[in-house]
């Protein structure tokens, strides 16, 4: 049986591009999955602001975002690749994560270049560790796994030391055993462009569309087009859910009922079919010698 490392290696290697819809927990994987989406990622950002209210600014744990990863995994089987911030520490610390992630379902982990404690890339005020220390935890982080997991090696020098130097560091991340390059936050489209003009034959390319963000957003097939390999929508299912839950709560304090944006909503019978309640029913019936299992 293929791993999910085995899986999501092999998609790269395919065309058209993966596209993988920003998660943040077991119940927006498995919508994700139903609208047919191959592979997903599991959002550091969106881990912030709905489990903590807070921002993306490495207040998560390594062991809380092990729990979710888990818990997705258990509820869905495609690839998860997974945010995983400066990988929580230094090098020795990167290893640790990389076997929490891996023993909890992860495909890949991403891991970026920012001092500590990170912030989103999409804010201003980022700096960067030495390129070095960087290497060292790409060499860590690829002795530590077990099962493949791809490591996605993330440089956000492009807004703190120019998009020449992220360049630079890119190729010596990938020589240090990256899978995939992720070059952050690239400005213009010719900034977008010039990532895989540069880049594109030494490893897959990852590009990361934040609505409202700096990177301007471009259509899947133009990322294509321009030599991507992975294109994720980071937290923007965050951004969705944020403004129909306030939505619904505008409406039930202004009428004291739900009824105005029910068009929006799924239905009881509607949800409880998206999470397998008859499923769940019908096993445990199975196992209880009163509802007539064996």
């Amino acid at each position: 049986m293929e791993t999910p490392a085995q899986k999501l290696r092999a998609r790269l290697d395919r065309r058209p591009v993966l596209v993988a819809p920003g998660v943040i927990d077991p119940l927006t994987a498995q919508l994700a999955v139903n609208a047919g989406f191959e592979a997903l990622y599991l959002t550091g950002a969106g881990i912030a602001y709905t489990r903590l209210g807070m921002a993306d600014v490495g207040l998560t744990t390594m062991t809380e975002v092990s729990e979710v990863i888990a818990r997705i995994a258990d509820k869905v089987d495609v690839p998860l690749i997974v945010d995983g911030d400066t990988g929580f520490g230094n090098a020795i610390t990167v290893q640790r994560t990389i076997r929490f992630f891996e023993r909890a379902g992860a495909a890949a982990i991403q891991i970026e270049d920012q001092t500590f404690p990170k912030r989103c890339g999409h804010l201003r005020g980022k700096d960067v560790v030495p390129a070095e220390e960087m290497v060292g935890k790409i060499k860590a982080a690829v002795d530590a796994r077990q099962n493949g997991m791809l490591i996605i090696g993330r440089t956000d020098a492009g807004a703190v030391e120019g998009f020449e130097r992220a360049f630079e560091r890119a190729e010596r991340y990938a020589e240090a055993g990256a899978d995939i390059i992720f070059v952050e936050a690239p400005r213009t489209r010719d900034e977008l462009s010039a990532v895989p003009a540069k880049l594109g034959n030494i490893r897959p390319l990852m590009a990361n569309m934040v609505e409202g963000g700096r990177t301007p957003m471009t259509p899947v097939s133009d990322l294509e087009a321009m030599g991507y390999s992975l294109v994720v929508f980071s937290a923007g299912v965050v951004r969705a859910m944020a403004r129909s839950a306030r939505s619904f709560y505008d409406a039930l304090k202004a009428d004291g009922t739900s009824d105005a944006v029910r068009d929006q909503m799924y239905s009881f019978d509607e949800l409880a079919e998206i999470v397998g309640t008859t499923e769940l029913l019908e096993a445990g019936r199975k196992y209880d010698p009163a509802g007539g299992g064996a």
